[in-house]
């Protein structure tokens, strides 16, 4: 799969096929040198020749962490988008549940999407806060381009007090972009990983 520029990655299945016959901590040490070190390799597992690291997963999760307090970040500021408004976080919460089920989320999508329709499975959504830090967090069966920045940009206007908690509903049922918020900077957002049904016999952080 892919995502926005910007966005950072806690947890990425790739799958290969090599002639080389090595035990999974091999791989794992031996991979890892080869890479940047702002890459390593955590785990290593032998699949079915069936399994592929996309077409696979039935499930995708993300992460927005977003800064509430009038000074910007200093430390961890790649992975945080900042706010200065309070925000109401429970608001949110109550809010993205109108998001979760399958819909139409053209409201949601970036215009340079090249998704063929905008239908997906929002299977769950959650807005925590932690401290100066508001959390959001979504798994849906697939993404469209922006979808994740788009859903947080609104959601910040309802967080801010701009707008009621019933205005996503009725976002998300105009099917309209320019009904809805902004766009969330990407800094704020991390992808957590694809999640794969057991039979794959994977770890459980990306097992459904």
């Amino acid at each position: 799969g892919r995502t926005d520029a910007g966005v950072h990655a806690a947890c990425q299945v790739v799958h290969f096929d090599g002639p080389a016959g090595r035990d999974p901590r091999g791989w794992v040490l031996g991979v890892t040198t080869r890479l940047p070190r702002a890459i390593a390799v955590r785990w290593c597992v032998p699949v079915a020749d069936d399994f592929h690291a996309r077409f696979s997963a039935r499930a995708r999760r993300y992460r927005y962490s977003i800064l509430n307090r009038p000074v910007r970040p200093a430390l961890h500021r790649q992975y945080l988008a900042w706010e200065r408004r309070p925000l109401d976080a429970a608001a949110m919460h109550e809010a993205a549940q109108a998001l979760v089920g399958e819909h139409d989320f053209s409201a949601f999508r970036t215009v340079h999407c090249q998704a063929p329709h905008a239908r997906r499975e929002l299977q769950e959504v959650a807005v925590t806060r932690r401290g100066d830090v508001v959390d959001v967090e979504v798994q849906a069966n697939a993404f469209l381009h922006h979808m994740v920045r788009n859903i947080v940009g609104s959601l910040l206007e309802v967080g801010a007090g701009e707008r009621p908690a019933g205005w996503i509903g009725e976002v998300l049922a105009g099917r309209d972009r320019n009904l809805a918020g902004p766009t969330a900077p990407a800094s704020g957002l991390v992808f957590l990983g694809a999640r794969y049904p057991s039979q794959w016999g994977l770890p459980a952080e990306v097992t459904l």
